[in-house]
């Protein structure tokens, strides 16, 4: 890097992750430029396109990162695919250090029989189609049948549960898709049945996800109390745990002893099942699960160890949120295994386990997808401390070029942060006189076209 310019730096990715790490650069001693690269033509990642429509208050986290926005030495290149309209090397050769903050793209499988029967799905595609990514909205989700069910136990697992399970008059006031609010108001689900591997006292949901499910308008909660007669090991660690897993238990013990009010429809929460293969012939018909019972390890980590005891549940769609993983970025190392970028502390590592110079990485690409939104700000700030100490050492190789001028010549049409504004501005015009936070552009056509306005 050269004393006499900014330190130069690409952030790939805008989500929150992406947004706090530009917000570190821009606040430090050293002076800096940050380009923002993103594949599509709105920033936010999962703030915009994965947090729940009906929880509103986690998507105020982006008035934060629109302050970082309007900073003197910020960019952002909406529109633009890192390998496809400009590759890694190209990044690398432009940027003083170019800093991944990708996410986790990707659901992970559960490698049974029928996993991939029409009506079997990933949560990610259902979250994304309700949300408006402009990549699911050709998605055919059949909600006809009577039950639906949720493979997982944790927050996304609850967010879709509670989503089909909403009333017209809870989704009406969020940003839920048009297409999605009649196709989850009109359905025949009558029945979310959530799974759950391991017992009630290791469920990985939160407190507020857990509370709110039991304040659904036009759905009762079902859980069998037997559900909840822990074993001694879950019993020993509750005692022990945070008070999130006790909440948890004494919240789904209130749940267990309400009497039905016969509302529409119910929500089961099911603990120690897994399924074991989705059942149909040329699409899904049933779910066959297997009894769990936990044993500790040596460590004293609490596993589920299938039994001999299964049962076949009827059911037309099935939402597998077992997990997310991150998706490999050609030219950028990866761990297949462990579905991440090899880092230390932020720092890619090359095949020799050496840091590569100028390249870091930050978010669920570089830890896997585990925190909050706000996790990715303590996780940010260690990768660019790092990038900035070797900037201070003088260990990052001076740049030239500039994205705009290659992304011009190439015939690319970005998006820059003006055009997103637009965006925003026509999606709240739209939403203000039906009493909505916006309605949001869902084809990539006219997300650009008012872009391009």
């Amino acid at each position: 890097m050269s004393s006499d310019r900014p330190l130069r730096v690409a952030v790939v990715g805008s989500g929150p992750a992406g947004f706090y790490a530009a917000a570190q650069l821009l606040a430090s001693d050293v002076p800096a430029r940050v380009d923002v690269i993103e594949r599509l033509p709105t920033p936010w990642g999962l703030v915009r396109l994965g947090v729940a429509p009906d929880h509103p208050e986690i998507k105020a986290v982006s008035r934060v990162f629109e302050k970082t926005a309007r900073q003197d030495g910020f960019r952002f290149f909406g529109n633009v695919g890192v390998g496809t309209d400009v590759t890694h090397d190209e990044l690398a050769a432009i940027y003083d250090a170019v800093i991944y903050t990708v996410g986790a793209q990707s659901d992970r499988r559960m490698g049974i029989p029928g996993e991939d029967l029409p009506g079997s799905w990933p949560a990610t595609a259902f979250v994304a189609w309700y949300n408006g990514h402009p990549d699911f909205q050709d998605l055919d989700f059949d909600l006809s049948h009577e039950r639906a069910i949720v493979v997982g136990n944790g927050n996304v697992a609850m967010d879709v549960a509670r989503m089909l399970a909403l009333t017209k008059g809870e989704l009406d006031p969020t940003d839920t898709t048009e297409a999605a609010i009649r196709a989850i108001v009109d359905s025949g689900i009558k029945e979310v049945v959530m799974l759950g591997r391991r017992g009630p006292a290791q469920a990985a949901f939160t407190n507020p996800e857990l509370k709110e499910l039991g304040e659904l308008h036009g759905a009762d909660v079902i859980v069998d109390p037997a559900a909840l007669v822990l074993d001694e090991a879950s019993e020993a660690a509750l005692a022990e745990e945070r008070s999130t897993a006790r909440r948890n238990v004494d919240l789904l013990r209130e749940y267990s002893v309400r009497t039905p009010a016969g509302k529409v429809r119910k929500v089961t929460l099911r603990f120690c099942v897994s399924p074991v293969a989705i059942l149909g012939d040329g699409k899904v018909e049933a779910v066959e699960v297997v009894r769990n019972t936990l044993v500790a390890d040596d460590d004293g980590k609490l596993r589920a160890v299938a039994t001999d005891e299964t049962e076949v549940l009827p059911a037309g769609l099935v939402l597998r949120s077992v997990g997310y993983c991150g998706v490999p970025v050609p030219g950028v190392p990866f761990d297949e295994r462990r579905a991440v970028i090899p880092n230390a502390a932020g720092r890619v590592l090359g095949e020799d386990g050496q840091p590569i110079r100028g390249l870091y990485c930050a978010g669920w690409i570089k830890r896997g997808p585990s925190g909050v939104i706000g996790t990715n700000k303590k996780d940010a700030t260690e990768t660019c401390d790092l990038l900035l100490e070797d900037a201070r050492a003088g260990l990052l190789d001076a740049a030239d070029g500039d994205l705009e001028a290659l992304l011009t010549d190439r015939g690319v049409a970005f998006v820059p942060y003006a055009g997103w504004e637009a965006i925003d501005a026509r999606e709240r015009e739209l939403g203000e006189p039906l009493g909505k936070p916006r309605v949001k552009l869902v084809r990539w056509d006219d997300l650009l076209s008012v872009a391009g306005s």
